[in-house]
C-alpha cells in the first residue's frame, strides 16, 4: 500500500475513535497493578474499534497497543502503535487533557501519524516528508523562541515515582530554575502541543512507543528536532524523547546532561 493510503487508514481509526470518546465518561476505572496506572472500559472500547478499523483498511500489518499488545501479522517490517487514550488519568478525572494516538512504525522509521484530543476538538497529523497539520490542513510549525530561559517547556512523571528513585523529579526541579515547565499528563498531547508552538520543548523517560511514536514525527515534520534525552538519534522504543522548537535544543539537552552528572 502506498504511504497515501496508509495515512488514511490513520485518520480512519482516529475519526472513529474520536466519535467514540467525544462524549465518553467512565464508570469502571481500575488500576494496573499500580494505582496511578488507571484504565478504563473507554481505554478498551477505544483499542478494540481502532483495531477494527486498522485490520479492514489495512490487513495483514500487526498492531502494537498499549491494552491489547502486539497482534498477529507481518507486512515488510510494517506496525501500528496505538494508544486508545493517552492520558488515562486526566480522563477518568473529567479533565480534558487526553488524545488517542495512531502510528505506523515502517522498520526504524515513524511513517504517519495522528493525535486526536476528542475533548477538545484537537487534530494533529503528519507524513513522512509531507509536513505536519491540524484538522483544518493548515500546516503546524514550532515556535519562534531562542533562548531557554525564556522558554516554555514540558514533560511528565512514571507512575511508580513514589518508590522508583528514577522518577524524573531531580530534572523537574533543575529545570524549573532555567525555565517554565508545565505537567500535562499526556506525552503524546505535550508533542503535539510542540509542534502547534504552544510550547518550546519537552522531554520525558520511561514511556512506551505508542506515547511517542505520532508526537514525534509530528514535531519533526512541524520542524522541531526531536532526539533521545542525550541528544541522541530518536528511537520510540527506547523510551525516552527531547522535543523541541530546535532553536533551544542544544540548550535543553546540555542541561538534561548536567542534572545527571
Amino acid at each position: 500500500m502506498e504511504l497515501d493510503e496508509l495515512a488514511e487508514a490513520a485518520r480512519a481509526a482516529a475519526r472513529a475513535a474520536r466519535d467514540l470518546l467525544r462524549t465518553a465518561r467512565p464508570e469502571h476505572v481500575r488500576a494496573k497493578g499500580n494505582p496511578r496506572d488507571l484504565v478504563t472500559e473507554w481505554d478498551l472500547r477505544s483499542e478494540e474499534l481502532i483495531r477494527r478499523v486498522l485490520a479492514e483498511r489495512t490487513p495483514g500489518i500487526p498492531i502494537l497497543g498499549e491494552e491489547g499488545g502486539q497482534g498477529a501479522g507481518s507486512a515488510n517490517g510494517l506496525r501500528w502503535l496505538v494508544d486508545p487514550i493517552d492520558g488515562t488519568v486526566n480522563f477518568a478525572h473529567g479533565l480534558p487533557l487526553w488524545c488517542v494516538s495512531i502510528a505506523l512504525e515502517q522498520h526504524d522509521t515513524i511513517a504517519c501519524g495522528v493525535v486526536v484530543a476528542p475533548a477538545l476538538d484537537w487534530w494533529f497529523e503528519a507524513t513522512l516528508g509531507g509536513g505536519a497539520r491540524d484538522g483544518t490542513g493548515a500546516a503546524l510549525r514550532v515556535s519562534p523562541t531562542q533562548q531557554l530561559e525564556h522558554a516554555l517547556l514540558a514533560t511528565g512523571f512514571p507512575y511508580d515515582r513514589a518508590t522508583n528513585p528514577d522518577n524524573n523529579f531531580a530534572t523537574w526541579e533543575h529545570m524549573k530554575r532555567v525555565a517554565t515547565v508545565r505537567r500535562l499528563g499526556a506525552a503524546a498531547l505535550d508533542l503535539c502541543l510542540v509542534a502547534k508552538g504552544a510550547l518550546d520543548g519537552y522531554w520525558e523517560t520511561r514511556l512506551q512507543p505508542w506515547d511517542l511514536a505520532a508526537g514525534a514525527l509530528i514535531v519533526a515534520e512541524a520542524g522541531g528536532t526531536v532526539t533521545d534525552t542525550r541528544g541522541g538519534p530518536f528511537d520510540p522504543h527506547s523510551g525516552e524523547a527531547a522535543a523541541t522548537n530546535g532553536a533551544i535544543h542544544e540548550g535543553l539537552v546540555r542541561e538534561l546532561g548536567q542534572v545527571r552528572r
